[in-house]
């Protein structure tokens, strides 16, 4: 029995299938997922490592755990009174701002002097150029210990290098002690901080360089822009979200810096006007034995670290965007 309404009316036929279509799905289903599962096992390894650690942190840090706790006694859950014990503390707000302020001042002559060296290298010769990207290169190898250990010799009182050569260019600077003022002492851990910072700094920068059009320069010279008109109109545009990424690694690195000034401490510096997050928090939990506001301080260092990432993020995703 037929279902048309009019003679000759004409049936839909379908499509036949195209060949190879399901082979298509297959291979862009395939391809969707490969991404994830050539980052998962990164991503659990991650896990793992620093997810753990974490939470026994923070479990830590809501927790009142002493002496006692180590020899097998119980802790008790005291919920957020430890991080309302640190944060009344004036203490721990001063050293939260002299981290802030020794982070910048690290952070804006680190990308600074690197930006100058990184130029500086690209007008070089080939023999100077390998030469300075040696030197930097084992500058940058040096681990941070030994670097600390060896500008603390040539800062010391009776046999450092730095006295006498003050003493030789003029003025009486024989047995000066650099670490028992809070600034000068600052000044010395700024030093060895940048000094560290900017061999990979200059490294990247060099490299960002090289990659700016010729053509584009040598145009904005012809038009009569100077050296610093280039640079900041050409240079600087097609470098930028380097610019940005290093910022942001210099900014986490610096903001969690320990071993410069626990070594510096160490060697006969003051320790309370020099504390900054990271050392304050080991001396609190270790020294004093505190490892609950310890384990606080480090989880406020935590969502510090997490809130500069995410404005950092957010600039190179604006970046990105323009």
């Amino acid at each position: 029995m037929s279902t048309d309404t009019a003679p000759g009316a004409v049936r839909p036929v379908a499509a036949p299938p195209r060949p190879g279509d399901g082979r298509t799905r297959g291979r862009r289903g395939r391809r969707t997922l490969l991404p994830y599962g050539l980052l998962f096992p990164s991503l659990a390894v991650l896990t793992l490592v620093l997810g753990y650690p974490l939470l026994r942190l923070i479990s830590l840090s809501v927790r009142e755990y002493g002496l006692a706790q180590q020899f097998g006694q119980p802790a008790d859950f005291v919920g957020l009174r430890n991080y309302a014990k640190i944060l009344g503390d004036p203490q721990f707000w001063s050293v939260c701002a002299r981290t802030v302020v020794f982070c910048a001042v690290n952070v804006a002559l680190t990308m600074v002097v690197g930006m100058l060296v990184a130029l500086l290298v690209g007008r070089l010769g080939a023999v100077l150029r390998v030469s300075v990207l040696t030197a930097l290169l084992l500058a940058w190898a040096m681990p941070p210990l030994s670097s600390t250990i060896l500008w603390q010799w040539m800062f010391d009182t009776q046999f450092g290098l730095v006295n006498w050569l003050l003493t030789r260019l003029g003025g009486d600077w024989t047995g000066h002690s650099w670490l028992s003022n809070q600034y000068s002492f600052l000044t010395v851990a700024t030093i060895v901080v940048v000094w560290m910072g900017v061999p990979f700094v200059a490294f990247t920068l060099y490299g960002g360089l090289t990659q700016v059009p010729r053509d584009i320069l040598e145009a904005a010279e012809i038009d009569g822009a100077g050296a610093v008109q280039r640079f900041r109109h050409v240079v600087v545009p097609f470098i930028k979200p380097l610019i940005l990424i290093l910022t942001a690694l210099s900014v986490l690195w610096d903001f969690r810096v320990f071993t410069q000034i626990y070594v510096l401490q160490r060697a006969g510096g003051i320790t309370r006007e020099t504390d900054v997050l990271g050392v304050y928090a080991y001396r609190t939990a270790v020294g004093a034995n505190r490892f609950d506001t310890g384990a606080a301080i480090a989880v406020v260092m935590v969502v510090i670290t997490l809130l500069l990432t995410a404005v950092y993020l957010r600039q190179m995703a604006r970046q990105e965007d323009l």
